[in-house]
């Protein structure tokens, strides 16, 4: 779930909350404003009633004026919502409700009087201001709510960029506006001298993979060819054997340079792992009884049939590697290549092995850059790579996903 998403539902549980705490506010306060009212006139209403029935007026209008009642002439068409009501044998006892005020009504025989307690009208005043605040609480909510949307706003087109620079284009710079400096623009300049500084870092390192590639390779190869025009000695197969290690240790980090890089770009087709690995195998220096096919069942793969083959390549070359007895075996069916060979299990798991100079034993040849290439070149085209160790044979797979 997205952080506006969220800040939205936050937002509306706000929002609801605070209108049902209003309402329930407002309506304890007027049961208790109520209540409140209502004893206090019910309590004078005898003194007066009885005031009423004694046929002296003064003698009641004097009374509520000391209980701080104001008289009140009341209109036959006024709207009223009664909540209190007694009858007596000729008369009767009333407390209505209007216009938010309370009223006490007496009625004596022909007599006929209605008081207004003016101390109601602080309580009115009261509930208004307490209206207002949790009103105020409700637009300041609101307004919050628009200030967090105008800071996700850029947060998201910041997140957008990261994506694009993710995802390689390396060139992407976030957008400025010169009239302002808040956190957020400077964390857009930020990325930017970022994005630059990776950007420099990308091209310096394609530019030196070039470099290696040219000024490595070529006196390699003039060294091999002058070598092979001196006779044989007891140094010779040692320069040889140092040429062909320093050679290996080229081709394997420029191989995962390019990988790791973030830049690879794979040429996916529909081939037969036939094919795949008929392109691995003329990669492979060995002896023909080193390598045994067990089994090739020739179903198709989407990938990039050069990549793939250099990281059936190296499988094939680890178990050759590390193998204790008989030849390395291969089988393919039911989208699965199975790399076998008669070892010692692996001391540790698996993703100890894939990663960059790690070896399996320090005495066989290679850098342990081997398993690395295979485990990006496996992930680059989304398929699996898993180890398994069974009648003592190692069991490399590479499950491809069709």
């Amino acid at each position: 779930m997205s952080i506006f998403s969220k800040i939205t539902i936050l937002f509306i549980a706000s929002i609801v909350l605070m209108g049902f705490l209003s309402s329930k506010t407002n309506e304890l306060l007027s049961e208790n404003i109520e209540s409140a009212i209502k004893t206090r006139y019910l309590q004078s209403s005898q003194v007066l009633y009885d005031g009423l029935t004694k046929g002296d007026l003064p003698l009641v209008l004097k009374r509520a004026k000391e209980l701080g009642y104001a008289n009140f002439k009341i209109d036959k068409n006024i709207k009223k919502t009664v909540v209190y009501k007694t009858q007596t044998s000729f008369g009767l006892i009333e407390v209505f409700k209007s216009d938010n005020l309370y009223y006490l009504h007496l009625k004596y025989l022909d007599d006929e009087i209605c008081f207004v307690d003016p101390s109601q009208q602080e309580n009115t005043w009261q509930k208004r201001i307490l209206n207002f605040f949790l009103s105020a609480d409700i637009i300041i909510l609101i307004i919050m709510f628009a200030i967090i949307l105008g800071i996700l706003r850029p947060i998201k087109n910041i997140s957008k960029g990261i994506e694009k620079f993710g995802d390689g284009n390396y060139r992407y710079r976030l957008k400025l506006k010169n009239n302002k400096n808040d956190e957020i623009t400077k964390l857009k300049k930020q990325f930017n001298v970022m994005a630059q500084n990776i950007e420099s870092l990308i091209v310096s390192r394609e530019q030196l993979l070039t470099d290696i590639s040219h000024e490595l390779r070529t006196p390699i190869v003039n060294i091999k060819l002058s070598l092979e025009m001196i006779e044989a000695d007891t140094y010779k197969k040692s320069i040889q054997k140092s040429i062909e290690q320093i050679e290996i240790l080229v081709n394997e980090v420029l191989n995962i340079e390019r990988i790791r890089s973030g830049n690879l770009k794979l040429n996916i087709e529909n081939i037969g792992i036939g094919e795949v690995l008929l392109d691995a195998l003329s990669k492979i220096f060995a002896d023909e009884s080193e390598i045994k096919i067990e089994h090739i069942e020739n179903f198709y793969i989407e990938a990039d049939k050069d990549y793939v083959s250099i990281a059936i390549k190296n499988l094939i070359e680890n178990a050759l590697k590390y193998k204790i007895k008989g030849p390395v075996e291969l089988i393919a069916r039911d989208n699965v290549l199975e790399i076998k060979n008669y070892s010692n299990p692996l001391a540790n798991e698996i993703k100890y092995y894939v990663m960059p100079f790690t070896r399996g034993d320090v005495g066989k040849k290679g850098y342990g850059l081997g398993l690395n290439i295979v485990k990006r070149i496996v992930e680059y085209h989304r398929f699996e790579l898993k180890y398994d160790y069974a009648e003592g044979k190692s069991i490399f797979k590479i499950i491809f996903k069709i």
